[in-house]
């Protein structure tokens, strides 16, 4: 089979389990497929992708409630709004795969890894939910990473740019904020929250850095200059402005030079 079709029929999968599981048996058996060199036909109806369940409901992002960790109501929103991240992060590999063409092989193994890593995140994170007496669909989310999927739809250089290298990125910075406040309410289920997302912290500098290798590649294809490119990709597509406190380390080691983290600590 095509590797690029196959992520896309598993991009158009609805149900949370059938696309975690596709995105994982892809990845496991990625060197029994060919990769095509012209995009597959997306479905008639762009409101086919991605394919969504149909819960949780989806709310503009200041309609979502507040989560504090503090009772254990609130670890549960805070632990299904990360999974709808995690979920929603399998479907942004899967569409960086089969939208575009002509790329290196690497590149599309790269975001074939990041879609089963992703989906492993997500069932971590459904199964501390479960624990809890709740599940993925619970509670409402917003869908502010697909949305800038869509703007970015038709640039490649701009999706390496925006979504895995700023709005991803973002997860480095909040993540460790989160274990912080976990740690403080210091009950088991708390704790366990903690060290899954050890597990999704470490990976997810991995997913940022190809992100940020993928772009200076692009970037070096094109002959544009990486940091001023990316001012104009920002404005351009008004992507947001990340604000602080940064997590320097975990951006230097996914790839960020220290112009790109100076240029956060100014535009933040």
């Amino acid at each position: 089979m095509e590797l690029r079709h196959r992520a896309l029929q598993v991009l158009c999968l609805a149900h949370p389990d059938d696309k975690a599981s596709a995105a994982l048996a892809l990845y496991v058996q990625a060197d029994q497929h060919t990769i095509a060199t012209t995009a597959p036909i997306p479905p008639a109806d762009p409101q086919a992708l991605p394919g969504r369940p149909e819960r949780p409901e989806l709310l503009h992002h200041t309609a979502v409630r507040r989560r504090s960790p503090a009772t254990p109501e609130g670890r549960a929103i805070l632990l299904h709004a990360i999974a709808h991240i995690e979920f929603n992060a399998i479907n942004l590999a899967l569409d960086a795969i089969w939208r575009f063409d002509g790329m290196p092989t690497a590149y599309y193994l790269d975001w074939l890894r990041v879609a089963a890593e992703e989906a492993q995140h997500f069932g971590l994170l459904r199964d501390l939910l479960r624990t809890q007496g709740h599940d993925y669909g619970d509670f409402p989310a917003h869908q502010g990473l697909w949305t800038m999927c869509e703007k970015t739809q038709h640039d490649i250089v701009a999706r390496m740019a925006l979504v895995p290298r700023t709005l991803e990125a973002r997860g480095l910075d909040a993540t460790p904020l989160i274990q912080q406040k976990l740690r403080q309410v210091g009950t088991p289920d708390a704790l366990a929250a903690v060290d899954v997302l050890d597990i999704i912290l470490r990976e997810e500098v991995g997913h940022v850095a190809i992100g940020n290798h993928w772009y200076r590649w692009l970037c070096a294809r094109d002959s544009l200059e990486p940091e001023t490119h990316y001012t104009a990709l920002v404005q351009r597509y008004e992507a947001p402005r990340p604000k602080p406190p940064f997590n320097a380390a975990a951006r230097r080691q996914a790839g960020f030079t220290e112009v790109e983290l100076a240029w956060l600590l100014h535009a933040g």
